[in-house]
């Protein structure tokens, strides 16, 4: 029977001069029908703590007060069946050579997004892909994306990924998940320390998945899925 699906993406370190080495791009996804239930639990776990049930979810803003509440986020995530995720790491955006291939860096940030979600994606289901904001002038780009998957997948009237849509991370609860996940394992690719609490989650991130934060999982891992690109020249 054909599943239906939303797949809830965001970036990190994705600027090309931002003076940062490593460059990721993660996603959320699960059934489309289970999605609403999941934004009234993150919702609860909000409430739990004392936020307010629409205040963002953000690596950014992980704190020792509230380490609780994004323990408990996370161990939502990993024992819920119905959430997936999947993160790809540039570990050093300069060595990418991007004259060579004449392309330009938006370029380039746009064919990653294509390999983050090629291997979700399984012919005979249908796709509807939420991508957090980039910028103002993205949405031709975000059609392009859309194209040159659903040509791939040999998907010519593009009735597959029914959809590929910017959105603000601030009204999607899954979103804001996949910042916190993506979030996680950028920061231990930076060999940051500087927070005590963000290294606590990305302890129990490590100790959940089974995995090591430092190299590529199987290709088809189900739950934490972590792909290493590597430029070839």
């Amino acid at each position: 029977m054909n599943q239906n699906y939303n797949i809830y993406c965001d970036e990190s370190c994705h600027l090309e001069h931002d003076g940062i080495k490593p460059m990721g791009l993660g996603c959320v996804w699960c059934a489309k029908e289970d999605r609403l239930e999941i934004f009234r639990e993150l919702r609860g776990i909000k409430t739990k703590h004392g936020l307010k049930p629409h205040c963002e979810l953000k690596w950014n803003a992980v704190s020792p007060a509230k380490i609780d509440y994004y323990e408990e986020v996370l161990n939502y995530f990993f024992t819920n069946p119905n959430l997936h995720f999947r993160a790809l790491i540039v570990s050093d955006k300069s060595q990418l050579n991007h004259n060579y291939f004449c392309q330009s860096h938006d370029d380039f940030y746009y064919k990653m997004y294509f390999n983050l979600l090629k291997t979700i994606i399984t012919p005979g289901d249908y796709y509807e892909v939420y991508i957090d904001i980039k910028d103002t002038k993205s949405e031709q780009k975000v059609r392009k994306l859309k194209e040159v998957i659903s040509t791939s997948h040999y998907d010519f009237d593009q009735s597959m990924i029914k959809r590929i849509q910017q959105v603000d991370s601030s009204d999607v609860e899954l979103v804001q998940l996949t910042d916190l996940l993506l979030g996680a394992v950028v920061y231990y690719q930076r060999g940051l320390t500087g927070s005590a609490a963000k290294l606590k989650l990305i302890e129990l991130i490590k100790e959940k998945s089974g995995y090591s934060l430092t190299r590529s999982t199987l290709y088809k891992e189900d739950k934490f899925n972590l792909f290493f690109w590597k430029p070839q020249l």
